[in-house]
């Protein structure tokens, strides 16, 4: 079955197939499930950032003069605005709304087009991550400016909380899988408060 002719783009010695920008979520964004709230969010550019041993040092003080971001402690993120810095492992940080430095000192990856960004928010927002997430939610546990890398479902993720909404960074491939995971885990929720209330 064929949908035409794909859109082309002149490329070296031949033409290229043109891309479409679509939204990793497929249109199923924004929703809203009893007190909860899931949002699509652009973060910008994301980058990940891994200095080489021997470069951590000139890598974080790269960091602090071009962008202003000190390097997060474990399980945080610094910045505020448009630009942070997200720690994701050892010696690892995603660099999200701004596009990354020169950093000769560090492994410098793109993952731009690779992420799905959804920000979940509302009153039940932490209880339907509790089923969804191995981790205390707990606003004192898991407060502002914490980062974790977890498991989300059965999907990797890592989990930012940030102003009113706690931030999901997943893969784009699964992003869908995503939006079916915190609507069943909203809807079970809502239900337990239907009940109570009855």
């Amino acid at each position: 079955m064929s949908r035409g002719p794909v859109p082309t783009i002149p490329g070296e010695g031949g033409c290229v197939a043109r891309l479409l920008a679509r939204d990793p979520f497929g249109g199923l964004l924004p929703l809203s499930w009893g007190q909860v709230t899931a949002m699509a969010v652009d973060p910008g550019p994301v980058t990940l950032i891994a200095p080489y041993r021997a470069s951590v040092g000139e890598t974080r003080d790269r960091l602090r003069a071009e962008l202003a971001l000190d390097w997060p402690d474990p399980g945080r993120a610094t910045g505020s605005g448009e630009a942070a810095l997200l720690s994701v492992g050892p010696g690892r940080a995603l660099l999200v709304g701004v596009p990354a430095p020169d950093l000769p000192g560090a492994a410098v990856i793109d993952q731009s087009d690779g992420v799905a960004v959804v920000a979940v928010s509302g009153a039940d927002a932490r209880a339907v991550l509790a089923r969804l997430v191995p981790l205390d939610l707990d606003p004192v546990a898991f407060g502002e400016g914490s980062v974790a890398a977890t498991l989300v479902g059965h999907m990797t993720a890592t989990l930012w909380a940030r102003g009113e909404a706690l931030r999901i960074v997943g893969m784009r491939s699964m992003a869908r899988s995503l939006v079916h995971e915190l609507e069943r885990a909203a809807r079970n929720v809502a239900a337990r408060e239907a009940m109570r209330n009855r």
